[in-house]
């Protein structure tokens, strides 16, 4: 068989643009060196660069914020409050309620399970009198404006394995992240900036937290033009942004022409659709040579601005100046931003650790959901607050009056969500006394994933990818929209 019959069989109609050097695909390169001449999309519903037919329906979310809290924040202590906990206190977590379920090999060779109450006192915010620890005042401030899930269920029970099914839909690492699927399919709203970014905030927490790898914000198999685009707290804020000492930008502007040239007359020989990838994302890094710059100067948001955020708003790299950093990237069209604030790892030393990390986060999330409202973009503007999975009821080493740990619980634990289309100011499900399993309105994380999907306008099951023989989705087989979420 010949060579170029080979290829064409193993192309699909996506990578037809990558075969002509005429027509169509020339002017799909043209696209990519001047998109000032393709018009302008500004408020229509199809954005550049999505698949056809995406939307599914109307979307109530364009773009969407994931504060990812990696480590497993204790609901427990911070939103799920159990009043009775203080009675049973030091007990043993009766057999009848962990019910055979599996426990990390951190606390399966403790002698006993140990219930522990939160050390921290509970109030009710809100029209609904939803209930926050002490730990987070701002966020009870703005009870009325977000939707607390206690019932978020996972299949994992390690951090690794949970964070990539969280992400990703799968607990074994290769399959392309959330950020990925939403800008494959909707495409990007901003053509000078990524339409996928990703910034880390370091713990506050003493004791050391776990790792985060890259693949978590990757495109797996998917074209790495939908990866997520890092951007560093400190130097540039993307590597390699900055032109080499001698390059003027005209020159530089010459050099990216004379190159997409070469690399398109390589793509028609070869049908590689990671050379058409590699042209669009050197455009990308030009224009952001002139974007990034604008975006990332904070010299000209108010004083009003930084107090909101909190004393941090001003030190790069903290979470609330991530926080104001993502409000600023939405307000530029960016599809979906994905913070990390690491450090919920509480395996000891409980009560200090999550007191430093709620100190870090409570106050700027809390602005973050007020500044979009304030401005009109809570509206069409998904926010996600949520960790991997939650922690025990037990204790994890010594329990004593003042200090314990808690393991990873991946039975219930609690998210946050507002704007978007989420109803606002509700409190959704219920768990026992003991906080151990859920009594209703179970909220798995493939639901979860649905549910954001479908507040940008897609239907789970009809957003798909074949590779090696099998239409992927984001949510596997599985997952349903929680309708109880929905405004």
């Amino acid at each position: 068989m010949p060579l170029d019959h080979e290829i064409g069989l193993a192309l699909t109609r996506r990578h037809f643009f990558g075969l002509t050097s005429t027509g169509i695909g020339a002017a799909a390169l043209a696209s990519l060196l001047t998109p000032e001449a393709f018009g302008n999309t500004a408020g229509k519903l199809y954005a550049p660069g999505a698949l056809p037919g995406l939307p599914h329906f109307a979307p109530k979310a364009k773009r969407v914020i994931f504060l990812h809290q990696s480590g497993g924040p204790s609901q427990v202590d911070l939103f799920d409050y159990k009043p009775k906990l203080g009675k049973l206190e030091g007990t043993e977590l009766p057999a009848s309620v962990r019910n055979g379920q599996r426990i990390t090999g951190m606390t399966s060779g403790q002698s006993s399970l140990p219930v522990a109450s939160s050390v921290f006192q509970f109030k009710q915010y809100g029209q609904a009198g939803t209930w926050f620890s002490e730990l987070l005042p701002h966020l009870g401030g703005v009870a009325d404006q977000i939707a607390v899930v206690k019932t978020v269920n996972t299949d994992a029970i390690n951090h690794d394995p949970a964070i990539t099914f969280l992400q990703s839909g799968s607990q074994q690492p290769g399959r392309p992240s959330m950020g990925a699927w939403v800008t494959y399919g909707l495409g990007s709203e901003n053509q000078e900036l990524p339409s996928f970014v990703v910034m880390i905030s370091q713990q506050s927490a003493l004791n050391t937290d776990q790792p985060l790898f890259s693949r978590l914000w990757g495109s797996g198999f998917l074209p790495s033009k939908y990866q997520g685009v890092l951007f560093r707290s400190s130097g540039d804020p993307v590597l390699y942004l900055s032109d080499p000492a001698g390059i003027s930008r005209e020159e530089r502007r010459d050099m990216l022409d004379a190159e997409a040239e070469l690399n398109h007359i390589r793509s028609t020989a070869y049908g590689d659709p990671e050379i058409e990838t590699r042209i669009s994302q050197f455009e990308m890094a030009f224009k952001m040579q002139t974007s990034v710059p604008d975006l990332m100067d904070l010299s000209k948001e108010p004083d009003h601005v930084f107090e909101m955020y909190g004393p941090e708003a001003r030190k790069p790299g903290s979470y609330a100046a991530n926080c104001l950093l993502a409000r600023r990237l939405v307000e530029r069209g960016v599809r979906f931003v994905q913070l990390y604030k690491r450090g919920w790892d509480q395996h000891n030393d409980l009560p200090r650790d999550l007191s430093l990390q709620c100190k870090s986060v409570d106050q700027p999330s809390a602005a973050l959901v007020q500044d979009l409202h304030q401005r009109g973009l809570l509206e069409d503007t998904l926010v996600v607050w949520g960790g991997e999975f939650g922690r025990t009821v037990y204790c994890q080493g010594k329990l004593t009056q003042e200090n314990y740990g808690r393991d990873h619980h991946p039975r219930c634990f609690t998210m946050w969500f507002a704007g978007g289309g989420i109803k606002p100011g509700i409190s959704l499900g219920e768990t026992d006394d003991y906080c151990y399993n859920i009594v209703s309105d179970p909220v798995h994380i493939h639901d979860v994933q649905a549910t954001i999907l479908n507040r940008l306008g897609v239907d789970h099951t009809r957003l798909t990818y074949k590779f090696q023989g099998r239409h992927f989705r984001l949510t596997d087989v599985a997952g349903v929209v929680t309708e109880k979420l929905l405004a």
